[in-house]
């Protein structure tokens, strides 16, 4: 009823698709209909952009949350005095893009993924709760409501060494930002990727948009015989103006980078992996787990570890900000052949100084994924229980209770499902190394009881959105059941995901 009344106080929202032949795309534009400005491309319903920094240790400062019932991904709590704040993010802001790259029917758990790889920085692109439902009841779940750069079209991050005719770009003489470069023909700078006409954003992480003439020169100076810029071409310039897109460094694409994270594929031996995880401060005093003891001859040294190496993620998941015995367990949960993205002592520094992630500078587009699926099938080897005749399943027999904490970002690490007939919750996912899988619960456990109330009953979804603000531990007492049991029992199509508790950001 609360939704439909929602819908129908905005049943003045109307939502319109421009076409602009010069990006190609179309431009979906939540308006007024009565009150619209024919000025202005986009309404106050449009999709906004949030530019979020945070400081070393600290968070964006927004918890989110899987929707119940439904695809998406909702800010649920945004935290005073926090950068989500000050750039305007909402509780009930829908997700659409991370860095440009839409995500609003990716699974929650790649999202998350996302928004941590991004580093110290993130561009996201989001949309209110009520214009949301407008435009979902009015073109349906599949229509595209998130606007985006052309394909391509990012800006640059090059790195430019002197040569005998200097870094070989000027800049346009003002007293003040912004600035935009004059290209010597074949010079450092042009060979380095950096586009004619280009404006200058940042100068080694730096901006430079309320920097005077002087002290952009002082900088440039400063740099000596090398120096890192963030640079967006004409195009790229017009397309976000059109958008009303941020110059942002998190969509900036590598050229000339003088240092790339490296991953490396490691498959245990009889001597083990041959490497010794540390937790100490690197080079700029940031804290992190660094690859130390690598052995000749074993796994790691084969795959090309460095002693120093600090750890950037595992299987594809950032590790800043977890603690030792965390990032211990994620490598120990993907078993005998792990997946490990790494920075070398001079990549650390020189990401610390741009203050972007190196996994954003990937060589391959996409991060190595958690081996979910082969890790849930595995999982659960029990007796398949047998089936009543009429089709619905007995209660599966010796149960157990576990016990959860949170773990780093607020969430426990699994997920539920639910169905209408049998037994109405089960696990679908838990991810590897983290609460969930420590604590030993299994794809496809049936949940009986939720912290000492019996679940299957009527209030079991009220119940779930209340245990985010419950104490811990979490109490679950559980049944296993095969995977094949489940797929006996649950139609295809008929099961509801929810994501339990949200992720501190």
């Amino acid at each position: 009823m609360e939704k439909a009344a929602d819908l129908q106080d905005a049943a003045s929202l109307t939502l319109k698709f421009k076409f602009n032949p010069k990006l190609g795309i179309d431009n979906p534009v939540l308006s007024l209909a009565e009150d619209h400005d024919p000025s202005d491309p986009w309404s106050l319903e449009r999709p906004r952009f949030c530019l979020l920094s945070k400081e070393k240790g600290k968070s964006f400062g927004f918890h989110l949350q899987q929707e119940l019932g439904r695809a998406g991904h909702v800010v649920c709590r945004v935290d005073p005095g926090t950068s989500a704040q000050r750039q305007g993010l909402q509780e009930g802001d829908r997700i659409l893009a991370v860095n440009n790259d839409v995500v609003e029917h990716e699974d929650y758990a790649v999202v998350v993924r996302r928004i941590r790889a991004s580093g110290p920085r993130v561009l996201l692109t989001v949309l209110a709760r009520h214009a949301h439902d407008v435009a979902r009841a009015q073109l349906g779940e599949d229509a595209h409501l998130c606007p985006t750069l052309g394909p391509g079209v990012r800006p640059r991050l090059c790195h430019i060494v002197k040569d005998e005719g200097g870094f070989g770009f000027g800049v346009t003489h003002g007293n003040q930002g912004p600035f935009w470069l004059v290209l010597s023909t074949g010079g450092a700078a042009e060979r380095a990727g950096v586009p004619p006409g280009a404006r200058l954003l940042e100068v080694n992480g730096v901006s430079v948009e309320k920097l005077t003439h002087n002290q952009l020169t002082r900088k440039l100076w400063q740099s000596g015989q090398q120096v890192t810029l963030l640079v967006a071409g004409p195009e790229v310039e017009e397309q976000c103006r059109q958008l009303g897109l941020p110059l942002a460094a998190p969509l900036a694409e590598g050229w000339a980078l003088p240092n790339k994270p490296r991953c490396l594929h490691l498959e245990k031996g009889p001597q083990g992996f041959g490497f010794l995880l540390r937790e100490e401060k690197g080079p700029d005093g940031r804290p992190g787990q660094f690859l130390w003891e690598v052995d000749p001859g074993l796994p790691a040294k084969k795959a090309g570890m460095q002693a120093g190496d600090r750890l950037v993620a595992v299987a594809g998941e950032s590790v800043e900000g977890l603690g030792h015995e965390e990032t211990v367990s994620r490598i120990q949960a993907q078993g005998s052949c792990v997946s490990l993205i790494v920075v070398d002592p001079e990549a650390d520094r020189f990401f610390s100084m741009v203050r972007l992630s190196p996994l954003l500078f990937l060589e391959n587009t996409e991060a190595p994924a958690s081996p979910q699926g082969s890790s849930s099938a595995s999982l659960v080897e029990t007796e398949v229980p047998s089936l009543e005749d009429t089709g619905v399943p007995s209660v599966p027999l010796g149960s157990r209770q576990c016990f959860l904490y949170p773990g780093p970002g607020g969430g426990y690490g699994f997920r539920l499902s639910c169905v209408a007939s049998g037994p109405r919750l089960f696990i679908s996912q838990v991810t590897p190394g983290g609460s969930a899988a420590r604590a030993g619960l299994q794809v496809g456990d049936v949940i009986l009881e939720v912290n000492g109330y019996p679940a299957g009953g009527e209030n079991d979804l009220e119940r779930l959105q209340q245990l985010p603000e419950a104490e811990p531990p979490l109490c679950l007492k559980l049944a296993a059941r095969s995977l094949r049991g489940l797929e006996a029992w649950i139609p295809s199509g008929a099961a509801e995901d929810w994501a339990l508790a949200s992720d501190l950001l």
